[in-house]
């Protein structure tokens, strides 16, 4: 099994960067970029071709991030507590101290995808006309869909220092002769 690990690391980090990559596209790129079209009269092709693409990959990507995610982590055991349940359950074994940096970043990472799922897409498929609505409840799903994006975006930047400071304590954990004295 000592090469589950290294793929699910991997595929957890191509999920990840489709996924954040396309989070920053819709908030500093995207935004912009339909008003600019609408004002020109030109915004049709956008939502129609590009926006439900984009959104079709960020949402599966972040779904294939939490699941490698939750994979990776629960190769991963230290002092008799599972990776899985030591970045989760906190309650349950106390914060310890080698899954508290990737635990928060899991935690973040977890409340951004349901974010995703359940509040984005969801708001998405009214703004798309996917789901039957009247102007005023598009005007409100594209606000709330929009105020949801920027709160993971805002998430996505403690939720990146997290997840790369999580790994190399787990490492270093594991491996106490790399400890300087």
């Amino acid at each position: 099994m000592m090469w589950l690990e290294p793929i699910l690391r991997w595929l957890h980090l191509l999920a990840g960067v489709m996924w954040i990559g396309l989070l920053w596209y819709f908030n500093f790129v995207n935004v912009e970029a339909v008003k600019m079209a609408t004002a020109a009269g030109e915004a049709a092709p956008i939502g129609k071709y590009v926006v439900p693409r984009a959104l079709f990959f960020f949402r599966w990507s972040a779904l294939l991030t939490w699941i490698f995610g939750c994979g990776l982590l629960s190769t991963v055991n230290a002092d008799g507590v599972n990776g899985f349940s030591g970045a989760f359950a906190f309650w349950q074994w106390g914060i310890h101290p080698t899954f508290a940096p990737i635990g928060m970043g899991a935690w973040l990472g977890t409340i951004m995808f349901l974010n995703v799922w359940g509040v984005i897409w969801r708001n998405q498929k009214r703004v798309l006309g996917l789901v039957p609505a009247t102007d005023e409840q598009k005007a409100r799903a594209r606000r709330i869909s929009g105020l949801a994006s920027r709160v993971n975006t805002l998430l996505s930047i403690p939720m990146l220092f997290f997840m790369a400071t999580g790994p190399h304590a787990l490492f270093v954990t594991q491996n106490p002769e790399l400890i300087w004295h």
